[in-house]
């Protein structure tokens, strides 16, 4: 490309420090991150033309993974290429990596106390109110407005949408053939490649108290191999994985319970950086810090490695019309099942009049407060979890 035969205005040292400081202050899940990148990266300090924010933000959207670390791997990956999007990545995930495994320490040193858990009665609320505005949020931008004529010219998409609300409520997991098998119908309909047209081949101390180093080496294996899927198979914001963590946390691993995970969720809620990052928690109660590596390299693993590979040639994928119809498609489904997640855990966080109210005040709060962001809606439901628990 023209722009990347030009010396950037900015060095490796530069990008790094920036995403260092955007994985420790950034607030607010994947939009605002994303956002974040653009007014300072473009608008105000002119390191990216346009153009390459575009085309990185069309590659997070295209490829599995969070889309927020994506963006940010492909912006390192611009001017200064392997080492680029290597540092840029790191950088953007090891402080609120380093912050959930604090969470983590503190929580199974805390968690059975009365003040915790009367932390997390709220808490658990109000995280429901916000993945059931940040599901609607994904619906309309991903499928389509709640207009007849909308809905009607996408049919087949909220087919996929509506199929992945009920397999994920009824089986309260979630499935990744179904996925796959949405995408590849998509692909199929909207846009079929050359070789299905024409099939021929198909291409190819406290630490102790806190678990810290407390773990199994089958569960390691299982937590690096379920959390690379999932990794490799979510699309979009990160959480679009809740549905896909919660069927295998919970569902076919019984790693945690219920409360447990809804508690993760929270904490990704409260810390900085990518929302995946709960996925380091997580690993921490399971396996210690061991658990939270393995499950942090494992799910940002295969969007750093998608990033790299597609970035230099992604102008020609960018337009293959097969690719794109396949992902939406999949994005689809996904969506769908984020909502089915949504009424499975709501059904067991929203156990009494108060829960109720204090999820529909944080679904209220993000539609008619502007530029509030999660972590005060997090705080406030805590204090309100401790005075209802303790008066």
């Amino acid at each position: 490309m023209k722009e990347q035969a030009i010396k950037p205005g900015y060095s490796l040292w530069d990008i790094t420090i920036y995403f260092l400081k955007l994985g420790t202050w950034g607030f607010g899940g994947p939009v605002a991150l994303v956002g974040y990148m653009h007014r300072d990266l473009v608008e105000d300090k002119g390191w990216l033309t346009e153009e390459e924010y575009k085309e990185g933000l069309a590659l997070a959207q295209l490829a599995p993974g969070p889309l927020a670390a994506q963006l940010g791997i492909y912006i390192g990956f611009v001017h200064h290429r392997l080492i680029g999007a290597t540092l840029t990545g790191l950088a953007f995930v090891l402080p609120s990596f380093i912050m959930v495994v604090l969470l983590g320490m503190a929580y199974q040193l805390y968690g059975g106390l009365a003040w915790m858990q009367a932390v997390f009665y709220g808490v658990g609320a109000a995280v429901i109110g916000i993945i059931t505005m940040s599901a609607y949020k994904l619906t309309i931008k991903s499928i389509s407005k709640f207009e007849p004529v909308a809905m009607k010219s996408k049919w087949l998409l909220w087919l996929f949408y509506v199929t992945g609300i009920a397999v994920t409520a009824i089986t309260e997991r979630e499935e990744i053939l179904l996925f796959l098998a949405c995408g590849i119908l998509y692909m199929a309909i909207k846009a079929p490649p050359q070789w299905l047209k024409k099939p021929s081949v198909l291409p190819v101390g406290i630490l102790v108290g806190t678990g810290f180093w407390k773990y199994d080496g089958k569960n390691l294996q299982e937590i690096a191999w379920f959390f690379a899927k999932a990794g490799a198979f979510v699309f979009g914001s990160g959480l679009a994985i809740v549905p896909f963590l919660h069927g295998g946390v919970v569902k076919e691993f019984g790693w945690l319970n219920e409360h447990q995970f809804i508690d993760a969720v929270a904490v990704a809620m409260i810390t900085p950086g990518p929302v995946v990052i709960t996925v380091g928690f997580i690993g921490y109660l399971v396996a210690g810090f061991p658990g939270a590596c393995v499950a942090a390299l494992a799910t940002f693993l295969p969007c750093y490695l998608f990033t790299v590979a597609l970035a230099p040639s992604f102008k020609k994928i960018a337009k293959n019309t097969s690719i794109k119809a396949f992902v939406d498609g999949i994005t689809a489904a996904v969506i769908g099942a984020l909502v089915g997640s949504v009424i499975v855990i709501g059904l067991r966080s929203i156990i009494d009049i108060p829960t109720a109210l204090i999820g529909l005040a944080a679904v209220l709060a993000l539609i008619y407060i502007k530029k509030l962001q999660e972590p005060y809606i997090i705080g406030l439901a805590a204090i309100i979890g401790i005075l209802i628990k303790t008066l």
